[in-house]
């Protein structure tokens, strides 16, 4: 399995924005710092937008930042809302066919072949995992630290509260 370019961008873009400690940011920013087209990048953040992931303004003044703390956002709910099609093979989406007759008819396996059923363990699975991590496990104050650094941001260091110690 593998994640679109589009949910890729997803993360970078909740990232940034975490590392930017609810200061607005705009497209331009994120889209230098992490050197990716700002086109795509707006398609992204209407995504995120309309999933009330991120908050919008257009404008003087404008851009973007979280729209939930770091703590609130899970990543298996980033995935969901970015992902076209998490069917791993034709038959989970109930419309394909996967074995390369007419699309619409039924797989000659259906109800007979578990691969449809061990598949939908794994994805299951797979998200759970990323249902049990939110942005803030992908911040944590080492890992603060070293983006902020390699993405040339200033003032981008953890707030006192998380600091160790």
């Amino acid at each position: 399995m593998r994640l679109t370019l589009h949910t890729d961008l997803a993360f970078r873009t909740l990232m940034h924005l975490g590392l930017r400690d609810g200061r607005r940011v705009q497209t331009e920013e994120i889209a230098a710092a992490w050197r990716i087209s700002s086109n795509h990048l707006d398609k992204v953040v209407q995504r995120l937008a309309a999933a009330g992931l991120v908050e919008t303004r257009r404008g003087r003044g404008g851009g973007m930042v979280l729209a939930r703390a770091p703590e609130a956002i899970r990543l298996g709910e980033v995935v969901r809302c970015t992902e076209e099609d998490l069917a791993l093979v034709a038959c989970f989406a109930g419309d394909g066919d996967p074995c390369g007759d007419q699309v619409g008819e039924r797989c000659v396996l259906a109800g007979a072949c578990r691969l449809q059923s061990a598949l939908g363990r794994a994805l299951a699975a797979f998200l759970g995992v990323l249902d049990g991590m939110t942005l803030a496990d992908l911040l944590d104050p080492a890992a603060r630290a070293a983006a902020a650094g390699r993405l040339g941001l200033e003032g981008a260091e953890p707030p006192a509260a998380a600091l160790p110690g």
